[in-house]
């Protein structure tokens, strides 16, 4: 699976209680990030594509979808696009054959925070510990070939325990816990055609 680029003004501080350790992406890793997000999409297969369609509703009212403390458009409209082709990309493999999938984001709130207090070089550092997990609200509707609705619901994400339960999988990614996050959502809703994919 790919992994998301780190994001230009992204600094992560993640403490590990009780010794609130912190780390930062090393500045050199961000230097690499110099082509724009959106083209992304044209990296995704059509099929995959064409069997997931992702929506943001009001991301400008999203509780927290930024790089910085003040954030900006374009460091929203980035995280979108890479979550977009994180769940265009994951979720196919999860979905049963013939059937489409439309998830419509409605607030993020991603894992971390900003604590602006701690002096001007924190406005670009998360902070990342329990008190700030991520949040990740959505409906979503599956279709089969014919255009019937099969399922659909609305699901309010949360995992408190995000700092142990993320997969390895993402570990050195810088969306890491929201990805984590959209992931297990799809193995709960899709449980049958994750075991007997992983079977194969």
């Amino acid at each position: 699976m790919k992994q998301s680029p780190g994001i230009v003004g992204r600094n992560w501080s993640v403490p590990f209680p009780p010794m609130k350790t912190k780390f930062a992406v090393a500045a050199g890793l961000l230097a690499a990030v110099c082509a724009p997000v959106f083209p992304a999409d044209s990296a995704v297969s059509a099929e995959a594509g064409a069997r997931v369609e992702v929506t943001f509703v009001n991301p400008e009212k999203f509780t927290d979808v930024k790089d910085s403390d003040f954030g900006t458009e374009r460091q929203r409209d980035d995280i979108l696009a890479l979550l977009k082709e994180f769940l265009v990309e994951r979720a196919p493999k999860l979905l049963p054959e013939g059937q489409v999938l439309s998830v419509t984001i409605t607030d993020i709130d991603m894992a971390g925070d900003f604590e602006p207090w701690r002096g001007p070089k924190f406005n670009d550092v998360r902070i990342v510990k329990d008190l700030y997990p991520p949040r990740i609200d959505l409906t979503f509707k599956v279709t089969d070939a014919s255009g019937a609705v099969v399922k659909e619901g609305t699901q309010k994400l949360r995992d408190m325990s995000f700092q142990m339960s993320a997969s390895p999988a993402f570990s050195s990614d810088s969306l890491r816990y929201e990805k984590a996050l959209l992931d297990g959502w799809l193995r709960s809703e899709f449980p049958k055609v994750k075991a007997a994919k992983e079977k194969k």
